[in-house]
C-alpha cells in the first residue's frame, strides 16, 4: 500500500544537501534516503519528494536527481508510479559499511591504530578518516557534514566536553567513542584509555627500577593532554614516599643525577636526551627517562627509550570487532610499561 500524501515537512526532514561538501550531490540524495529509512522517518509505502521538488529547492539539475533515484530504484528501495511519483518499495537496506573516523591528530601511533582498525574490517567496510586537530569548530563541522553519509561513526572527542549535543545528531546505535571515557557519553560503546590507572600501574610495575632514583619529575604541558595522568603520578609518588615534581615545560630546567623524568612530548624527549648527553649522564644508571606512547623509533633512540603505552594495535582491533558485531559496552584498552635501556 502506498501513501499518496507526503508527510508535512517531509522534504526538509529527508533530503539534506550540503553545498560545501565535496561529496557528489546525487550521493547525498541517496544517503539522505538511506538515513531516513534507517531512522524510521521513511517507511515502506511512503511517498518521497518529487524530482521537481528537489531540483527546485536545492537548485540541482534534473539529471543529478534522476541519477540518484535510478540508483535507488535499481536497488529496490524506490518504486515509481506513473503520474503519481516515487514511493519507498523496501526498507531492507544492504549497503556497504562506510565508516567515518574522526581522530584528534595524525601521529605514528594513530597510524598503528588506523591500520589495525582497517585490517580488522578488511573487505567488510570502507573507512574514511578525518582530523579535528583539537579545534572545536573543525570538530563540529566535520560531524555535522557527516550526518547521513556513513553507516557507522567512530569519534575521538579528545578534550572537548559537552559534545553530546553534537554526537546525538548521529544514529545512536552506530556511534562508537574512542580513547577517552566521558560521563556525558556513557551510553555509547567505547574503547578507552584509563590515563590515571595506566600511569599508576606502570609506575608500580617499574618500582624496583625506580627505587634507585631520588626524585621523579613529570613534565605535563596541560592543554590537550589528559589531566588524569597527574593524579596517577601524584598518587604513586605519595604512596611510595618519592620526592616528586610536576612541571609544564623544560624551559630553564637543570636535571640532576638520580632523577627520573617522565615526558609526554616527543620534542621534550629529544631535548632531554640531548641534555643527558651534554651533562654526560648515563641513561638507566644515574639518570632515567620514560616516554609515553611507544613507537618503533623509541626502540632504538639512545639505546632504547622506556615507554608507558597503550596497545594501539589492540585498540584498533577491538574497535573494529565491536563495530562489525554491533557490540555495546565500555572496554578499557590494555596498557603497559615497556622497559628499555633508559630506565
Amino acid at each position: 500500500m502506498f501513501h499518496s500524501k507526503p508527510k508535512t515537512g517531509i522534504l526538509r526532514r529527508i533530503i539534506k544537501i550540503n553545498v560545501k561538501s565535496a561529496r557528489p550531490k546525487y550521493r547525498q540524495i541517496i544517503d539522505s534516503v538511506y538515513f531516513a529509512i534507517e531512522n524510521g522517518k521513511l517507511k515502506k509505502g511512503d511517498k518521497v519528494p518529487s524530482i521537481n521538488q528537489i531540483c527546485s529547492d536545492y537548485y540541482l539539475s534534473r539529471d543529478t536527481v534522476m541519477f540518484a533515484f535510478n540508483d535507488l530504484k535499481s536497488k529496490g528501495i524506490l518504486l515509481s508510479q506513473p503520474g503519481k511519483g516515487y514511493y519507498v518499495a523496501s526498507t531492507e537496506i544492504h549497503r556497504e559499511e562506510r565508516v567515518f573516523v574522526l581522530f584528534d591528530e595524525l601521529n605514528a601511533f594513530k597510524e598503528d591504530l588506523y591500520n589495525s582498525l582497517v585490517g580488522t574490517m578488511s573487505g567488510s567496510a570502507h573507512v574514511e578518516v578525518f582530523f579535528h586537530h583539537f579545534n572545536y569548530k573543525v570538530f563540529k563541522n566535520l560531524i555535522l557534514e557527516s550526518v547521513g553519509h556513513f553507516t557507522s561513526y567512530i569519534i575521538m572527542p579528545a578534550t572537548f566536553d559537552n559534545s553530546v549535543h553534537l554526537i546525538s545528531k548521529l544514529p545512536r546505535d552506530r556511534v562508537f567513542i574512542l580513547d577517552r571515557l566521558k560521563s556525558e557519553l556513557k551510553n555509547y560503546p567505547v574503547v578507552y584509555q584509563d590515563f590515571e590507572s595506566d600511569f599508576y600501574e606502570a609506575l608500580t610495575d617499574g618500582l624496583p627500577l625506580l627505587k634507585k632514583y631520588r626524585k621523579l619529575v613529570f613534565v605535563h604541558p596541560g592543554g590537550k593532554e589528559p589531566a588524569e595522568r597527574v593524579k596517577g603520578f601524584e598518587r604513586f609518588c605519595s604512596e611510595n614516599h618519592f620526592n616528586f615534581e610536576v612541571i609544564k615545560s623544560l624551559d630553564g630546567v637543570r636535571p640532576g643525577l638520580y632523577e627520573a623524568w617522565f615526558l609526554i612530548s616527543d620534542r621534550d624527549l629529544v631535548q632531554m636526551v640531548k641534555i643527558a648527553r651534554e651533562y654526560k649522564y648515563k641513561l638507566g644508571k644515574k639518570f632515567g627517562i620514560v616516554s609515553f606512547n611507544d613507537t618503533m623509533l623509541k626502540e632504538v633512540v639512545a639505546g632504547g627509550i622506556t615507554t608507558i603505552s597503550t596497545d594501539f594495535t589492540e585498540m584498533g582491533k577491538a574497535l573494529g570487532t565491536m563495530l562489525l558485531n554491533h557490540q555495546a559496552g565500555q572496554l578499557r584498552n590494555p596498557s603497559r610499561l615497556i622497559v628499555r635501556n633508559s630506565l
